[in-house]
């Protein structure tokens, strides 16, 4: 047990992050974390220039259309059902609608049920998009996860 220069609380030595020669730090996670957090939204819009210029350095760039051209390369049904819905958006016969969860009216991006059915889409902002992927995913996990080792053999 190692207490917390900060908080004070006496908590198990997992609860501390190490520094990169082992050593653990005089804060707990839960500390850095609120320190981390704090430094970010007071100086939000400082990191976000950060943020951006660092996304525009040619390494960053050349890896992301690395990545996008193996996405084309392994995905060619999942990339047409983009095109799909690009291209009926931009001529009019599909329309983008609020946020399916939330009903955001801002940007809002197509999520696909099933890729075969390409215009059959339920629009949701990217936060939301991104939950719903997050609880697939876990649903998933759990449906694939063993639960002992018995049934694994």
């Amino acid at each position: 047990m190692r207490t917390c220069r900060k908080c004070g609380h006496a908590l198990p030595g997992e609860q501390f992050y190490c520094y990169a020669n082992g050593k653990e730090m005089a804060q707990c996670k839960s500390c850095i974390k609120s320190r981390v957090r704090k430094h970010r939204n007071d100086n939000i819009e400082r990191i976000r220039e950060y943020d951006r210029q660092r996304a525009n350095q040619p390494h960053r760039v050349a890896k992301r259309a690395e990545i996008f051209e193996a996405f084309k390369q392994s995905q060619p049904e999942r990339r047409a059902a983009h095109i799909a819905v690009g291209n009926a958006v931009r001529c009019g016969s599909l329309k983008k609608e609020p946020c399916a969860f939330c009903g955001h009216t801002g940007r809002v991006e197509a999520h696909h049920h099933d890729y075969n059915k390409p215009l059959d889409v339920t629009w949701l902002c990217t936060p939301c998009h991104r939950r719903f992927h997050a609880l697939e995913r876990m649903a998933t996990y759990r449906d694939e996860t063993p639960v002992n080792s018995e049934q694994a053999a």
